[in-house]
């Protein structure tokens, strides 16, 4: 509807010269008034309509790009939502930010664009040069000697600037790196006195924008100038050899006034052209870099629909192998196997970078085994549906990450329908109850992003409810209580058994003191399992876990007195 009104819109417009030309041939030079008047009155009446459909293609259009960027938007996050999680990390968050804000803004600009002036243009110098060659094919080879020239000026724009604008694009992406990274840290940042460091980085960034904007902004430039001077070379040629026939009468004045009104026409909207060529270049930038996310097939799956298993609360792993690159010289995980029963408690251990964090997102299928098998309840995993696996499991991570808004929001975040008496129960199970109800508003209290105020210890028993109120097959704790004092860390654990003890526990510790009452206990090396038992078992049959004990806990023989 709104390239209609654009169409007629244009049509308006174009009738206008050949009316003048009317007025000075025959109203003027016959002295005729009335002719005058009532031609004069027919432009009002044209320009009038034009006008009401100007009107009408700025409402729709401007409704309909509104629309196009919302849906658009919503359509990438639903995509990002279901991508993997080594998807979003190669794409990079930063990038993803900057392709659902800037890239969708650019596009929604072009197309409001297109239903606007960019439809309009092409057809008003279109249409100028139809009229033109109507009303004097003689002049119009002036035409065949400007047009090649201009095609040539938009084809070397687009080729030129295409790359310029990506370039441009990857810079936003890189700022917003900076951004995010300086946002999210900047706790550290002023810690270590580091500000002068992030603003040199941000500086880099900037003037890396400040360069490629540049560079492309001043190809871009250089286009309108010469296409003005080709323009206007037109508009000299027609003057000249117009002024000839009208000397030799063979062109009457009124022409020659509406061919030059065509010429301007024609000069004004190819310059416009060119800006849209110009708007085309970003748009088509963005373009790619939107249509890179949604074609992408690396998305979790729904492979089909389970029924309810017959067993609840098992995990195997067997020979399972991992990397997170291809290359078997980079596995972080070596041939793992090991099993646990409903209600069994598994306590996993290690130094920093022994594969404990790899182990979870294995089993929260964030990534896939290289080789080797998973089953949860008795069912590989890779044939499970990615929802239905996550709805058995209820995850504490080591980094703590709470939402915007009041604590019950954040607990309730686990079970959306949670009652304010099942909130209560995950919150005192959590040991977090007492420090609720001691603020003002108690779970009304309006806490901001991540926790900023909050403790770290706060943090993680408001985390830990919001995973218990789910009432999981499986919880899984990341050294989640790392904050906690050991007599509210043991609080916590008696609460979780007496609350269910059909829930299997994974625990990831760097304290033995936190995984000591554990089932069986595995402890990790450089991506092996070295050992695997009880406490007590352990401190007979593994060294690597004797020495773990000693540094943390003290020499064997005391403990045991």
């Amino acid at each position: 509807m709104a390239v209609f009104f654009v169409f007629l819109e244009a049509m308006c417009s174009l009738l206008q010269p050949t009316i003048v030309s009317n007025v000075i041939d025959v109203g003027v030079k016959n002295k005729d008034l009335n002719y005058v008047l009532k031609t004069g009155s027919l432009m009002l009446f044209i320009t009038a309509i034009g006008s009401i459909m100007a009107i009408a293609r700025n409402i729709i259009s401007g409704n309909v790009s509104q629309k196009f960027a919302r849906d658009l938007r919503y359509d990438l996050y639903s995509k990002i939502q279901y991508m993997t999680v080594e998807k979003i990390d190669s794409l990079s968050r930063a990038s993803l930010i900057t392709r659902i804000t800037n890239d969708v803004s650019q596009l929604q600009t072009f197309a409001n664009g297109l239903m606007r002036i960019y439809v309009k243009a092409p057809i008003l110098a279109l249409g100028a040069l139809i009229m033109a060659v109507f009303l004097s094919i003689q002049l119009s080879t002036v035409f065949i000697i400007i047009t090649p020239v201009l095609i040539l000026l938009v084809f070397l724009n687009i080729k030129l600037g295409y790359p310029r604008f990506k370039k441009v694009q990857q810079s936003i992406d890189n700022i917003n790196s900076v951004m995010r990274e300086f946002l999210s840290g900047i706790r550290v940042v002023k810690a270590f006195n580091r500000s002068d460091y992030e603003e040199n980085r941000f500086n880099i960034a900037n003037l890396s924008l400040n360069t490629s904007a540049i560079s492309a902004m001043r190809l871009m430039s250089i286009f309108t100038p010469f296409l003005g001077l080709c323009i206007n070379i037109g508009i000299i040629a027609v003057l000249w050899f117009g002024g000839f026939m009208v000397f030799n009468s063979t062109l009457e004045v009124g022409k020659i006034i509406a061919y030059i009104n065509y010429i301007l026409q024609i000069f004004i909207y190819t310059q416009i052209i060119l800006n849209i060529f110009n708007q085309l270049i970003r748009a088509m930038t963005s373009y790619d870099r939107v249509k890179e996310v949604m074609d992408i097939d690396d998305t979790e799956k729904t492979i089909n629909v389970n029924k309810e298993p017959k067993i609840k609360g098992e995990l195997e792993f067997k020979n399972v192998s991992f990397s997170y690159h291809d290359s078997s010289e980079l596995d972080v995980l070596k041939d793992l196997s090991f099993s646990s029963r409903m209600g069994e408690t598994i306590g996993i251990i290690g130094s920093t970078g022994s594969g404990k964090t790899s182990i979870i997102n294995l089993i929260l299928g964030y990534y896939k085994a290289k080789t080797g098998e998973i089953y949860i309840n008795g069912e590989n995993i890779e044939k499970l549906d990615v929802h239905d696996l996550r709805s058995k499991i209820a995850y504490i991570p080591q980094e703590v990450h709470l939402f915007s808004g009041t604590i019950i929001e954040n607990i309730s975040w686990g079970k959306k329908d949670a009652s304010q008496d099942e909130i209560e129960i995950a919150a005192k199970i959590a040991q977090a109850h007492d420090f609720i109800k001691s603020f003002p508003y108690g779970y009304d209290t309006y806490i901001g992003q991540n926790g900023v105020n909050l403790s770290g210890g706060q943090k993680q028993r408001i985390s830990i409810a919001r995973a218990i109120i789910r009432k999981p097959e499986f919880l899984i704790m990341d050294d989640s209580t790392s904050s906690v004092d050991f007599a509210t860390e043991s609080l916590i654990k008696k609460a979780i058994n007496e609350y269910s003890s059909s829930i299997t526990t994974i625990m990831i510790a760097q304290r033995i003191h936190s995984i000591s009452s554990a089932d069986q206990i595995i402890v990790m090396d450089k991506g092996m399992i070295s050992a695997i038992g009880s406490h007590r078992e352990l401190l007979e049959n593994s060294g690597l876990y004797r020495e773990i004990y000693k540094s943390q806990i003290g020499d064997e023989e005391n403990a045991k007195r």
